[in-house]
This record gives C-alpha cells, structure tokens and sequence, in this order.
C-alpha cells in the first residue's frame, strides 16, 4: 500500500514536537556563567534537565572534556541498554556543575540567575561566593 498513514506521522510528530514544545514551556537546561577566580576561566555551568544528554548521553560529558565521566556513562549506558541515559538526563547538569564548583568555579552570572542556579544545585549562595583569603 506504500505511503505512511496520518496516524505514522502524528507519531513522529509528537516525538519530535514533544522536545521543543517541552523547552518552550520552561523545561529544560538553564544556563550560569561561572568564573574560576584563580584562573580566569570563564565556563558555562547549567541547572534543570538536559536534553542534550537525553539525545547525544555519554558524548555530552566527552565533548565537555570528562573523559573519565563519558567512559562510564557509556559503559553504563551500554550495561542498563539506554535507561541510565534517561535517568541521568535529570541529573547530569547538577552534576556537571558541582564539579565545576569543585575545580574552583564560582557562579559570575546575574544575581538572580545565582540564586536560581545555587538553589536548584543545592549550594549555600552566601557561602559559595565568598572569596577565600590569600595564603
């Protein structure tokens, strides 16, 4: 009978249409500036669910320079057949954050796009952004 049905197409549809209506409406990585104050490097911190990982999974971390992280990923990803991709799509941003916050990384954004990103993570804003004292 060749040719797809309308109902073939509703469905790519919705899965296609779901992403992008799904970022429309808020859902979705946030981005945060981060500073590493020693360094000078300016860095791209992010809070909320990823969709870049959702879609790309262990690429993210190895296109982000964590070699280690995508190789676990991947591994992982490859042990559970693609599940931990969808579960870390909701946490692979607060994770990628926190260890910029543990190389020294401190949020260098607008104030309230800080408390934004610092309440999502979890992270104490008063405390995060003090400077520590030269030795």
């Amino acid at each position: 009978m060749g040719g797809a049905s309308i109902w073939h197409w509703l469905v790519v549809l919705a899965i296609l249409g779901a992403p992008i209506i799904l970022k429309l409406c808020g859902v979705g990585a946030k981005p945060v500036m981060m500073k590493n104050n020693a360094t000078g490097q300016l860095r791209s911190g992010f809070y909320g669910f990823s969709w870049t990982y959702f879609f790309f999974g262990f690429f993210v971390p190895l296109f982000r320079s964590e070699i280690g992280i995508a190789a676990l990923h991947c591994l992982l990803s490859l042990v559970t057949l693609g599940l931990w991709q969808i579960i870390v799509s909701f946490l692979y941003n607060k994770q990628y954050t926190n260890r910029l916050i543990e190389k020294g990384f401190r949020f260098n954004d607008t104030v309230e796009r800080n408390q934004r990103a610092a309440e999502a993570i979890g992270v104490d804003l008063a405390v995060h952004q003090r400077v520590p004292a030269p030795i």
